[in-house]
């Protein structure tokens, strides 16, 4: 049986990955009037006066609200919040079981930005932290921006920061490896969807050279027009030579390849034009822009993925439980630039310089000292920049 039929039947066995438990007793009536009426009211009492104390006095400060539409879900597309619920409930257990954080999957039944604003925001009392999960662009970008403007807690896009994180800590020990340094490289990121976006925003913030973005159309380049207000502000950032032409012509001499797009699109020959010790991360799932002995055979490097069965995966597991963890813990209002970059510093570190090697540039998601590494980091960079509330 192969894992998709396997899944199948143990989500009907399961029915559910997730469940309620009680965290206090209630087996007297004393223990029912402490936890519930008459005793409750104090604690209601309590934060009427201050509603800060919500995080003290109930769950919140471990609370997460995981958010989608459906409409971009986990490589099947917009498929409908119902049907995007296996994937909201699996990123529930993954919080919970890689950074101990308590996560509620809410499927919203709108595409309507306005709506999917007002509903979170309505809610955001509720919990310490809200994840946007698998929401499609350009509307995410939308959502995300006015949501971090009118809550006081952290609002975080997994597809775009996430990936942005890992991505950012797997290109600094690759680079590192070929003896290169950020700030005198050209990457060329093709996809310009919400991953490729908040992955190119990220590297810029981290100080890369020179940067070349690539869509469907071709190279983004400022002074072209865009129906999409997202690939105006990257023609801007980015393409400072004022390249044109197709990803074959944006791949030549460049050091570094981000694929966040389709299966199959990159060539031998893309990668063979590339610079001297490329590195090439086709991310696409489950089959990458151009497969692993492939890109190899070209020339390459190093090489990363999405994929588990290949060295070097890139996987959104490294960034999120850990950066929630910190976010919580510090009681953050938000998760700021120099958090994210404090993530992907402490990703990196994760591997000393000695043990670096072209199938090892990036730490497992399944080694422990993850999460707690990447909150630590990123609590004390939400102190550093007075975001922190504790």
């Amino acid at each position: 049986m192969d894992i998709r039929k396997e899944s199948l039947q143990k989500h009907a066995s399961w029915r559910g990955k997730l469940e309620i438990t009680p965290r206090v007793p209630l087996s007297t009536r004393e223990e029912l009037s402490l936890a519930y009426t008459p005793g409750v009211a104090e604690p209601c009492l309590a934060i009427q006066k201050d509603p800060s104390l919500s995080f003290d006095l109930t769950r919140r400060w471990n609370l997460v609200a995981v958010i989608t539409d459906g409409s971009a879900v986990l490589g099947l597309g917009d498929i409908g919040p119902e049907a995007g619920m296996p994937v909201m409930e699996g990123k529930c257990v993954l919080f919970k079981a890689f950074g101990g954080v308590d996560a509620v999957p809410l499927c919203i039944r709108s595409k309507d930005v306005d709506e999917i604003v007002r509903t979170v925001s309505l809610l955001a009392g509720s919990f310490g932290g809200i994840n946007l999960e698998d929401i499609a662009a350009p509307r995410c970008f939308e959502i995300e921006r006015r949501l971090r403007e009118i809550c006081d807690i952290p609002v975080f896009h997994d597809d775009q920061h996430g990936t942005a994180i890992v991505v950012g800590a797997a290109a600094l020990s690759a680079l590192k490896l070929a003896g290169k340094d950020l700030s005198g490289i050209r990457a060329v990121i093709n996809g310009a969807g919400s991953a490729g976006v908040a992955i190119g925003k990220h590297l810029l913030s981290m100080g890369i050279g020179e940067l070349t973005m690539v869509d469907k159309s071709g190279i983004l380049c400022e002074g072209e027009e865009y129906d999409n207000p997202a690939h105006k502000e990257m023609a801007a950032l980015s393409n400072r030579e004022k390249r044109r032409g197709t990803l074959s012509d944006a791949m030549q001499g460049a050091d570094l390849f981000i694929g966040v797009s389709a299966p199959g699109i990159v060539s031998r020959e893309m990668v063979a034009s590339m610079a001297e010790k490329a590195v090439v991360f086709p991310m696409a799932n489950p089959t990458p822009e151009i497969m692993p002995e492939e890109a190899k055979a070209a020339g390459a490097f190093i090489v990363g993925t999405g994929r588990s069965d290949y060295p070097n995966q890139i996987n959104n597991l490294l960034a999120f439980p850990g950066v929630f963890r910190g976010a919580l813990d510090c009681r953050a209002r938000t998760v700021n630039r120099e958090m994210e970059l404090a993530a992907s510093l402490a990703l990196a570190s994760l591997i000393p310089e000695e043990e670096l090697t072209p199938e090892n540039i990036i730490v497992s998601p399944l080694d422990p000292r993850v999460a707690e590494t990447v909150a630590r980091a990123v609590a004390d960079a939400a102190r550093k920049t007075g975001v922190a509330r504790i």
